[in-house]
């Protein structure tokens, strides 16, 4: 799913309404249509809603939900602010067609007065906005964000720019429990800056135009659930153990041997057919006691790796729980300049190499590096905002044409053509030490197993999220430690397995 910016969305609106042909009041008619049938769905008639509306086309959607809503027999209370001098038109006919007895002034004393059962639909200002919020409207945003009402936002949190925001202040943004995206998520959804805004977002797609959006171009995507299960490979009758692949483990260190366990576990919970791990003499009792499906090579380090690698597989991944002695240092050094195996890089093989910045000049090419924010700060350098971070981003891929999987709430999956896929599985449990490992292990699988880098970095990236999501459903999220995503790997499968 593609993510456009604010002016590539309006060209979205404008190219639906002159080609499908639709009218600028019927489409705002479908999207305030999409937005009736999610709540429908999920709230009963005891509920009750307040509507604040702006007088500009976000405004204009939210005016359209409450006629529908109140045709539906929900309780519904409407608010207006005035923005500017002038209402859009598309508002003023939408405004047109309710009782105006039922339109109030919008002050902060009248949000006061509102019930904390009752559920605010915010439809304030949408994504034209091109300045933080001041004023009145500001004062109203803060007393909203005070109360202890449920927000639902309509295709945005008021206040929020669609893209980066920087220079955007908290105080003028609303605060969504749940936000209604027309079409696909805009890119301020996914990332640290005010992402947090939005709460939980949904996308509902309102019929835009096919021909455009799949020509537009845009460095941005949205990985979806349909987009990673195109991926899946189901298994096929005759394959065997030597068909799916054989994936080396390079991993641990005294003290760390867990680290390797979490990554082996989870490479064999996603298929992979033989499974090798070189490991320091520490671990090799413990993985032969944990690990019987998984097969050791010898390494003359006692505490860490050390020495030459001298093997030859097709597939690695390392770094989880090396370390970063000076003999592990020595050895990846050897590992560095002796493979030319497709490979996944994690942990302490990515802090060795920032330490290190000329073996970057020897990765194979599509290399998948799996930095969390810090690691990544490490290679190349800090940054001021969200938007110079991608930049970076993007820089690093195409300079050294590997791909880097960013870590976080909503992934960042970096490609050398210089595009970004921002993963859609994934909840605040994982934030969780082995967590990395679980997917340093996953890829790895992918890798062996015949997919392609690009494909292995997305479905794995993905597949780590989604499992981390079903065991939510049972655990708390607060307490979900790595080895439980690994638990819910099979279900993720079966999943996958049902729409092959």
């Amino acid at each position: 799913m593609k993510i456009l910016n604010k002016l590539q969305i309006q060209e979205a609106d404008r190219q639906t309404i002159a080609k499908e042909p639709i009218s600028s009041i019927n489409l705002m008619e479908r999207a305030a249509m999409a937005c009736m049938n999610w709540i429908v769905e999920r709230y009963d008639h005891n509920q009750s809603f307040v509507f604040l509306c702006g007088t500009g086309n976000n405004g204009g959607d939210g005016l359209a939900l409450f006629r529908l809503l109140i045709e539906k027999g929900y309780p519904c209370t409407l608010y207006e602010f005035q923005l500017g001098k002038n209402q859009q038109t598309d508002y003023t006919q939408n405004r047109n067609r309710i009782n105006k007895n039922l339109i109030h002034p919008l002050t902060v004393e009248s949000l006061n007065q509102i019930s904390p059962k009752d559920i605010f639909i915010d439809a304030l200002v949408g994504t034209g906005l091109n300045r933080a919020i001041t004023g009145k409207l500001k004062h109203i945003i803060q007393t909203l964000n005070q109360l202890p009402n449920g927000v639902l936002s309509i295709d945005i949190p008021s206040g929020l720019f669609s893209e980066f925001n920087t220079n955007n202040s908290c105080e003028g943004i609303v605060q969504a429990d749940h936000t209604l995206s027309f079409q696909m998520p805009k890119l301020a959804f996914l990332l640290p800056e005010k992402g947090g805004k939005v709460g939980s977002f949904y996308i509902l797609d309102i019929e835009l135009l096919p021909g455009f959006i799949n020509n537009v171009k845009t460095p941005y995507f949205y990985l979806t659930p349909k987009k990673a299960k195109s991926l899946y490979q189901a298994l096929k009758k005759f394959d065997h153990k030597g068909s799916n692949g054989h994936l080396i483990l390079i991993a641990g260190s005294k003290g760390k041997i867990g680290a390797a366990q979490l990554s082996a576990k989870a490479a064999l919970r996603s298929g992979v057919g033989k499974l090798s791990v070189l490991t320091p003499q520490c671990g090799v009792e413990i993985l032969h006691n944990t690990l019987p499906e998984a097969m050791i090579e010898h390494n003359t380090g006692i505490e860490c790796l050390s020495g030459y690698y001298g093997l030859k597989y097709n597939t690695v991944s390392i770094g989880p729980g090396l370390g970063t002695s000076n003999k592990t240092k020595d050895f990846l050094n050897s590992f560095f300049n002796e493979s030319t195996s497709q490979m996944v890089i994690d942990a302490d093989a990515l802090n060795l190499i920032a330490a290190h910045p000329e073996w970057m000049n020897i990765l194979p090419k599509n290399s998948i590096l799996t930095p969390h924010p810090k690691e990544f700060e490490r290679l190349v350098g800090t940054w001021k905002n969200e938007e110079e971070k991608l930049q970076r981003l993007i820089h690093f891929t195409q300079e050294h044409q590997i791909i880097c999987v960013l870590k976080g709430a909503h992934t960042a999956i970096a490609f050398p053509d210089g595009n970004i896929w921002f993963n859609s599985s994934g909840n605040p449990g994982m934030a969780t030490a082995g967590s990395g490992d679980v997917l340093t292990g996953i890829i790895g699988a992918l890798l062996a197993k015949g997919y392609t880098p690009e494909q292995a970095a997305l479905l794995g990236v993905y597949v780590h999220g989604r499992a981390a999501d079903i065991q939510v459903k049972s655990l708390a999220p607060t307490f979900l430690i790595a080895s439980d995503i690994i638990n819910g790997l099979n279900d993720v499968w079966k999943e996958m397995e049902k729409t092959a």
